[in-house]
């Protein structure tokens, strides 16, 4: 029996002056009756088994000590290989000798994970061997040719860069669409083929500046104003073309041999107008998150291209109100993840809508050191850190995507670098739309989990909070990917009371029929009624006793918890009785363990 490492696991729009985020700006305790590991340990972790993600190795690479016999003897080796096959119950082949002076041995055909662990194991125990590994299959990284991608520090560079072109092996997006909620679209040849139809829903037209009011074309006209227009003391501004911007960073087209590379070029983008002059008002916003996600708004046509993903890159003071609270559950009831800015005002983001929204990804900025940018807001609403740059020293610290050289109306198209959470939140959202190409059925709680889980430390600071961390494209994109063995789900629907700070409950769900291992990315979906959820602790038991931390205690004061989680078990037989343990581990909230779920 086995203890395992632990494992890291939205949140609560916007009025004429709400265009300020548009450019820059644990406890644990333990059951009554302990599970106590035992010494016995595991012949090799899953990565040690596998050639690639989700693929058992048929081939090792064994390095012996020098003076061992097998170092320099190819029959030497043959023979070693044939007698730990034989302990393993496997058939075991010398291929050759390699130039390092490595045998090569082939472990044949239809071995599972669990064989190869146990030749590994095999060849583990013996003081000749220095070391075994699987002959891994590596790949070419998906690198594009578009011409500006150098600059595009965001996506790939090591230090804070999102680490995207390892996940554009395995997916880009196909099959998506990411509506962005923005000031609408201008023409720009290196984004119009991943373009799909949108809507104006401006109805103001002193708002809407281009003579109507809400109708099918989301042709950005431009934001410009004059002095005083938007408020007394308001200065003069220029064009921002902000929505096409954030939609060049989800979507541009990409190894076309010009500009920029899109993070999930193979998605499409529906642009939805609804920020014009001086910002947007809540209800336009209400009705574009409705009709994206395909909800029904009252005098416009249904719904053609409905988005899975939204990209809202705005924001405005004050807490989330309750209509458009209801908009955004709608909308992710219906299976679309809503991505949003965490706002520009080196604040908390609690006090700012919709980063404060419940269902939502509020997403934090970074900068190119991976600190948090000093205009990006913080704090517990967050979920999640990306790229947003900052462009006070250096213009190329900045996310470069495409844009127009219009100061009032359209003119060329050209590229350039903004900063700002509004840059950020397209970040997610395109990574959003890979998680989704790659397994369509996740729900948008699974997106979000994927994401935050899947994320790393922030290779700098970040003073109130950043989420989970900064978001990791390949990491992610290969948790939903690889491993899994089917797509079965096991549902356990009784409901447990979970007793307000005492011993934790137990949940059972048996699991046949399967054969071999649990899958390395093992799905646990939770659904808790609690009026606290920090004050919850949940473990994963396997049916052999070994336990896989979920979620530990922290100060997380929200309602309620229904998320999933990625959980490697792939050292595990799927077939037997596995458990969800929950704890309540401090006074004054209680709650019920509603249902849970495995998918393998």
């Amino acid at each position: 029996m086995r203890t395992s490492l632990s494992r890291t696991a939205g949140r609560k729009l916007i009025s004429v002056a709400a265009v300020s985020v548009a450019l820059v700006a644990g406890m644990t305790s333990s059951v009554a009756v302990a599970q106590a590991p035992s010494a016995k340990t595991d012949a090799a972790p899953v990565g040690a088994t596998e050639a690639a993600a989700g693929t058992t190795a048929e081939r090792l690479i064994v390095g012996y000590k020098s003076g061992a016999a097998e170092a320099t003897s190819n029959k030497a080796a043959d023979a070693d290989a044939a007698a730990k096959g034989k302990e393993a119950g496997e058939s075991l082949d010398f291929q050759r000798r390699l130039g390092s002076g490595a045998a090569l041995v082939d472990l044949g055909e239809d071995v599972t994970k669990a064989d190869v662990a146990d030749v590994i194991a095999e060849y583990q125990a013996d003081p000749q061997v220095a070391y075994v590994a699987p002959d891994r299959l590596n790949k070419a990284l998906a690198t594009p040719n578009d011409t500006e991608y150098s600059k595009q520090w965001d996506l790939y560079e090591a230090t804070a860069g999102m680490n995207v072109p390892g996940a554009w092996d395995k997916v880009t997006g196909t099959g998506v669409t990411v509506a962005v909620i923005d000031t609408g679209y201008v023409a720009h040849s290196d984004l119009a083929a991943n373009i799909v139809g949108g809507y104006d829903f401006i109805a103001d037209t002193a708002v809407s500046n281009d003579g109507n009011g809400r109708d099918s074309n989301p042709a950005d006209p431009g934001d410009w104003t004059s002095d005083g227009e938007c408020a007394t003391d308001w200065a003069a501004t220029t064009s921002s073309w902000h929505g096409t911007h954030v939609a060049g960073t989800i979507a541009a087209v990409t190894n076309n041999s010009k500009g920029v590379a899109g993070i999930a070029y193979g998605a499409k983008v529906s642009p939805l107008r609804v920020l014009g002059k001086c910002g947007g008002y809540d209800s336009d916003i209400i009705d574009a998150i409705t009709w994206a996600s395909g909800g029904t708004v009252s005098g416009v046509p249904a719904n053609t291209n409905v988005a899975k993903v939204i990209n809202m890159s705005l924001g405005g003071g004050g807490a989330c109100t309750t209509a458009t609270q209801s908009a955004i559950t709608a909308a992710v009831n219906r299976g679309t993840t809503v991505v949003v800015a965490a706002g520009n005002s080196n604040a908390n983001a609690a006090n700012y809508s919709p980063a404060s929204c419940n269902n939502v990804i509020s997403v934090a900025a970074t900068n190119r050191a991976g600190s948090r940018s000093y205009y990006s807001n913080f704090g517990t609403t967050v979920d999640i850190a990306a790229p947003g740059g900052e462009t006070r020293t250096t213009e190329s610290g900045g996310i470069l995507s495409t844009l127009n050289t219009g100061t009032a109306g359209p003119s060329g198209e050209t590229y350039d670098y903004y900063q700002g959470t509004s840059m950020a939140a397209p970040h997610i959202a395109g990574l959003a739309a890979l998680v989704k190409s790659a397994s369509s059925a996740l729900t948008p709680a699974q997106i979000e989990s994927a994401i935050k889980t899947n994320s790393r430390a922030l290779p700098g600071t970040c003073s109130g909070g950043c989420g989970a961390g900064l978001a990791d494209a390949a990491k992610t994109v290969q948790a939903v990917s690889g491993g899994s063995t089917g797509g079965t789900t096991y549902t356990n629907t009784t409901a447990v009371a979970i007793p307000d700070n005492a011993a934790a409950i137990e949940s059972s769900i048996s699991v046949t029929g399967r054969t071999g291992n649990a899958p390395s990315t093992l799905q646990v979906g939770v659904d808790i009624t609690h009026t606290y959820r920090g004050d919850l602790v949940l473990t994963l038991v396997a049916p052999d006793g070994s336990t896989y931390p979920l979620k530990a205690s922290s100060s997380d004061s929200a309602d309620n918890l229904v998320t999933t989680y990625s959980v490697n078990a792939s050292s595990e037989v799927a077939n037997g009785t596995w458990k969800l343990r929950v704890q309540d581990v401090a006074a004054a909230d209680t709650g019920r363990l509603n249902s849970w779920n495995l998918t393998f």
